[in-house]
């Protein structure tokens, strides 16, 4: 049998155990989970129909899990209950942790290992790689990342810093102060770049 034959079986059977997961309730959270959906597709075109590539990606993402359970989670206390049970059972990526107040839709998250999101809010159709620590000095000052975001391997943002929109967090930097919309930030401690068309 060829090799992608026996890929599409090993799918088939792991989309077979991950569906539970499709029933899983998503009421509030419903409208940021479709974006989620339709951000993972464009970016990793699953080899199935669009029809099923929310239960692919459930199937082969462990980071995309975590996302889903992270929105079932915020959906309210009962739907919580329900998530901390799908997340024995059906564990997401271990070391990735998202412990924020408000987490937009459509954020990507490319690998996830050892990966750390404690801002008080991420914004829409973020990008975050792995070994990421987006967190807290003290409990009270946490990042606040903008829309369109792309925080890349190993980067360190701590404290009360401001991501603005559109701006970039090169791989290991280390982000101590705000960055503004469209700025790359480079560098330990972080030196910020301009924008590509102004520099």
């Amino acid at each position: 049998m060829a090799a992608k034959g026996v890929r599409d079986i090993r799918l088939l059977i792991r989309m077979g155990w991950y569906a539970p997961l499709m029933l899983a309730p998503r009421s509030s959270s419903r409208d940021a989970s479709e974006a989620d959906v339709e951000r993972w597709v464009k970016i990793l075109k699953p080899p199935v129909s669009r029809r099923f590539s929310r239960w692919a990606l459930i199937a082969e993402r462990p980071e995309f899990r975590s996302l889903l359970l992270y929105r079932i989670r915020r959906a309210g206390a009962f739907n919580a209950s329900i998530a901390a049970v799908l997340a024995v059972i059906y564990p997401g990526e271990r070391t990735l942790h998202l412990a924020c107040s408000e987490i937009g839709p459509g954020l990507f998250i490319q690998h996830g290992f050892a990966t750390i999101v404690a801002a008080s809010r991420v914004g829409a159709n973020c990008w975050i790689n792995q070994q990421v620590t987006i967190g807290f000095i003290n409990p009270e000052d946490r990042p606040v990342i903008g829309d369109g975001v792309s925080v890349h391997a190993g980067a360190k943002v701590l404290g009360a810093v401001h991501l603005g929109d559109g701006s970039v967090v090169g791989a290991n930097a280390v982000v101590l102060k705000d960055v503004p919309p469209g700025f790359t930030a480079v560098g330990v401690p972080a030196r910020l770049l301009p924008p590509k068309e102004s520099r």
